[in-house]
């Protein structure tokens, strides 16, 4: 193919014929002959007479022109021309396509993917072999192999939530040799890029493809004097702009919601912009995740950890606070740790209990009532973490002294120990290494941190197991019990400085961090990670959407920090990785990550990856050759003056024209129209309809489709569709059409109280909507995890949608006409979404009175598959949008075809083919 910018041809060689033109118009000026001048007396004898046909004695330039123009018209037609050509790989060695295939490359997955494809069958037409790698894999050795092992095996690549990495590596694994090299770039510059270009350009030519739209990235939020700090990146940084974030989070009975927004406002020429939600402890607790309204990527999403929940803690004390011994209170210390943190409750215990507070901490409480114990026992079963403190009080108490107390770990010895004292003969007693399986395992306890003074807990079976923390000789410091959901802890000391130096340490504040007593607003370092084993709970694939861990093993303290400051990786995918008593996020764009756009030296050609339709234009060539040829003919007509008048001339040449223009030319506009010229078109025949989104490109794709859907109902089908139809559903008669497409846009706005009704009334009377999200869910519903699947759960709050449940095998819609099991678009797999089977007494219970009145059509069909894109053409019928490759690409597209033909004759025709099991009994019957 020989390509010219955004033309091609698929017969170049026929071009040259482009060279006779000079020479054919010689040709035409030479004829007719000019006339030879000769004097003959006898010329007098003619003088005053007209000749009733005058014929020229030479071709008008412009009738030249107009026969040179046809000639060239013809010429180019047969030679093949093609608008938006696809590009053809340069070269006759093997091709190496590299996909960057990292969380930015997921908001256009799809194009790279079917740009792979056609790079992979372009090279196996020229006989080229291919290697196709990933820059998120680990790099391995390259292979180039024929394009057939991998035109399947192209489809089915998938990119990574995380970013490339390893690129040095992949300079080292390059095969020896020659060959070309196309990069699929996601446009951000990546640690070792450079090195792996350097590499590739000595192996031969480099071209990069990228996007040329905004990246953005969401950086994990932060809790700033009371409030939530989300901030974000983008690259380019371009001209001002505005994005909407989203707090989501369960709702009390456990269904995801929006719990907040914000605007994020970038000014012109600024890479990053942030903002602050203000949201009650009760929401801000709930919150689990943070996006960016209307992306799709793991980048833009950004899930909230234990960082960011300001937990509820009572403090309780026996006695009052002397405000001149304020270092001597009990709770003094708790307080400056607590403070930056949580939110404090002081107070008596019941009282406490009733704000329902995530900790109660009881410095130097001995005795309870007997409502206050059954209280906090409940409290405790539920998931509460009762932290008591020793002191004077409790060492004096003859609590838990013969039994085991329910609000108490361990049971205590009577008296305290002292130590290190003036009535003691020993030193101060250091704390001893934290155990491997101690909350605390990794910290590392100062040296100036001594106990003089603690109570002792009474040597049992089980007192080991619940020691997490002890002194240097053995005896425990802090001692737990796992009761229920919930848990008690016990320090041994004084939440003071009057038995310990704990309290006065950098390690008390950690050691409360460790029991999820505080939390750190920042991200959590090594030291506050070391020395546990955690495991990812969920995980975040590349489109911003979490799923079970499974079976995913434990990572060390060690390498979860890291991954937290340098980005997440194979190894540590991002997700939520839960440790003994706190969970941490690791997300794909972390605190410190800095987006930055590459810059490809000057020798690397960078084309655009855009979707461009790939259109034959040889049809309009030769209809334009055609006109031409007419126009010639009139025109030589008129010379010789054989037409009766110009305006019988001008009236047999519109005839012709309008013969010649190419189907769709004469369609009426689908802008808006009178209501009765929008009904008369509505009902002239049957018309298939789509609802107008207001965006122009997304509409003209939903004209396309159905378009190309009604050329196979003419072709296979009685049903003979006229133009398809855009539709207001604000303003608009819905009555008219059998059948609407309606494609869901992210943000798209919910419809009036009066389109509600309208809506509702035509799917009570026999009216069908294809709700398609396009966003190749598996679900069919969005589950509210995508933005469009958001915006379709809330048009559908206000319609009257029956029970749905996922297309069953035996359902009318797989053999209205043909026999279906499959029901692809331009992505296949998603699951389609139909009524539920009628159930009379349930109708009767729940007050459906609608259903059953459509004769067995279910109203609503929803999916995401993307039905329009599949089956939309071109005014000559031509493909609009490459679905897969070669066979099975237009496999799939006819399998769509299909899907869409049993749809509308589904909605035509009723449950006819449900009626034909009735066909035995009727005929036995006749029989009769």
């Amino acid at each position: 193919m020989f390509t010219l910018g955004p033309l091609g041809f698929t017969v170049p060689w026929l071009l040259i014929a482009l060279i006779a033109l000079p020479v054919l118009w010689l040709l035409l000026r030479a004829v007719p002959p000019a006339p030879i001048r000769r004097r003959f007396p006898g010329v007098a004898l003619l003088l005053g007479l007209k000749d009733e046909e005058a014929e020229t004695d030479k071709t008008p330039w412009w009738l030249l022109l107009l026969r040179t123009l046809a000639v060239g018209a013809v010429i180019v037609g047969f030679a093949g021309p093609i608008l938006n050509p696809e590009d053809r790989a340069a070269g006759t060695g093997p091709l190496l396509i590299i996909v960057d295939a990292g969380w930015a490359d997921a908001r256009d997955w799809p194009q790279r993917v079917a740009k792979v494809e056609a790079l992979v069958g372009e090279a196996g037409a020229a006989g080229r072999t291919v290697a196709v790698i990933r820059l998120t894999d680990a790099p391995d050795a390259v292979a180039f192999q024929t394009a057939e092992a991998w035109a399947g095996r192209a489809a089915g690549l998938q990119p990574q939530a995380w970013a490339p990495s390893g690129m040095a590596g992949w300079a080292g694994a390059l095969p020896d040799g020659g060959f070309e090299t196309v990069w699929l770039s996601d446009g951000l510059e990546h640690e070792g890029r450079a090195d792996l270009l350097a590499a590739l350009q000595a192996k031969g030519d480099v071209r990069v493809i990228e996007d040329p739209r905004t990246v953005f990235g969401l950086h994990p939020a932060a809790f700033e004097d009371g409030k939530i700090v989300v901030r974000a990146s983008r690259v380019p940084a371009g001209d001002a702009a505005s994005v909407e974030v989203i707090a989501q989070g369960p709702d009390p009975a456990g269904i995801e919601r929006d719990l907040g927004r914000v605007t994020l406002d970038f000014a012109s020429g600024a890479a990053t912009a942030e903002a602050a939600i203000d949201l009650p402890p009760e929401l801000r607790n709930r919150v689990t995740r943070f996006a960016l309204e209307g992306a799709r990527t793991a980048g833009t999403v950004s899930l909230a950890d234990d960082s960011l929940k300001r937990r509820k803690i009572a403090l309780i004390k026996t006695g009052a606070d002397q405000e001149s011994l304020q270092l001597l209170s009990p709770l003094h210390y708790l307080r400056q740790a607590l403070a930056p943190t949580a939110d404090l409750i002081e107070g008596n215990l019941i009282d406490a209990l009733k704000a329902n507070p995530d900790v109660v901490i009881l410095a130097d409480v001995a005795d309870v009532t007997e409502a206050e114990r059954k209280a906090v026992l409940d409290w405790v079963e539920k998931g509460g973490l009762l932290l008591r403190f020793a002191g004077p009080v409790l060492a004096a108490s003859d609590v838990s002294r013969s039994e085991e107390d329910p609000l108490m770990p361990v049971r205590l010895r009577e008296g305290g120990r002292t130590v290190g004292g003036a009535m003691s003969w020993g030193e101060p007693k250091a704390l001893a290494p934290f155990p491997e399986g101690s909350p605390f395992f990794g910290l590392t306890a100062p040296p100036d941190v001594v106990v003089r003074e603690q109570v002792l807990a009474q040597p049992d079976p089980d007192l080991a197991e619940r020691t997490i923390a002890a002194l240097d000789d053995g005896t425990p410091l802090m001692t737990r019990k796992v009761m229920g959901a919930g848990q008690i802890v016990l320090v041994h000391v004084t939440a003071n400085a009057e038995w310990s130096s704990l309290p006065l340490s950098g390690l008390f504040v950690q050691m409360l961090e460790r029991l999820a007593v505080s939390t750190k607003a920042a991200a959590p370092g090594t030291e506050d990670l070391a020395g546990q084993t955690w495991v990812p709970e969920v995980v975040l694939d590349a489109f911003g959407q979490t799923s079970d861990a499974g079976d995913l093993p434990g990572v060390e303290g060690e390498a979860l920090a890291k991954a937290v400051a340098e980005g997440p990786s194979a190894a540590h995918p991002p997700g939520l990785y839960a440790g003994s008593d706190r969970r941490v996020a690791l997300n794909a764009v972390g605190t410190e990550t800095e987006l930055k756009p590459m810059a490809w030296p000057a020798g690397v050609p960078v084309d655009r990856l855009e979707a461009r339709a790939v259109q034959a234009l040889k049809g309009h060539f030769l209809t334009f050759a055609t006109v031409l040829l007419l126009v010639d003919v009139l025109a030589a007509l008129w010379l010789a003056g054989r037409l009766r008048g110009l305006s019988r001339g001008v009236a047999v040449l519109a005839v012709v024209l309008l013969a010649a223009l190419p189907r769709g030319a004469m369609a009426q506009d689908d802008g808006p129209k009178p209501g009765d010229d929008f009904a008369l078109e509505a009902t002239t025949s049957v018309v298939l309809g789509y609802v107008r989104t207001g965006d122009p490109k997304l509409d003209e794709l939903s004209r396309a489709g159905l378009l190309g859907l009604s050329d196979k109902l003419w072709q296979r089908t009685s049903v003979e569709p006229m133009m398809p139809m855009g539709v207001d559903i604000e303003k608009d008669e819905l009555a008219f059409f059998p059948f609407l497409y309606w494609p869901i846009e992210a943000g798209e706005k919910q419809p009036s109280d009066a389109a509600y009704a309208k809506l509702n009334q035509y799917l009570r009377t026999g009216g069908m909507i294809l709700f398609d999200t396009r966003d190749a869910d598996l679900t069919g519903l969005g589950g509210g995890t995508t933005p469009e699947g958001q915006a379709l759960q809330v048009i559908a709050s206000g319609l009257d949608i029956p029970p749905l449940e996922p297309m069953p095998s035996d359902h009318v819609l797989t053999r209205t006409f043909y026999l279906l099991q499959d029901f692809p678009g331009r992505y296949q797999g998603g699951q389609v979404w139909v009524e539920a089977a009628p159930n009379a007494a349930a109708e009767a219970a729940e007050g459906m009175p609608f259903r059953n009145l459509n004769d067995g059509v279910t109203p609503v069909v929803i999916g995401g598959n993307d039905w329009a894109s599949a089956w939309a053409t071109d005014d000559s019928g031509i493909p609009l949008v490459p679905i897969g490759r070669g066979y099975a690409g237009e496999q799939q597209r006819e399998i769509a075809y299909r899907f869409g033909i049993n749809l509308i004759m589904h909605v035509l025709t009723g449950n006819y083919k449900s009626d034909q099991v009735h066909v035995p009994a009727l005929l036995e019957r006749l029989g009769q």
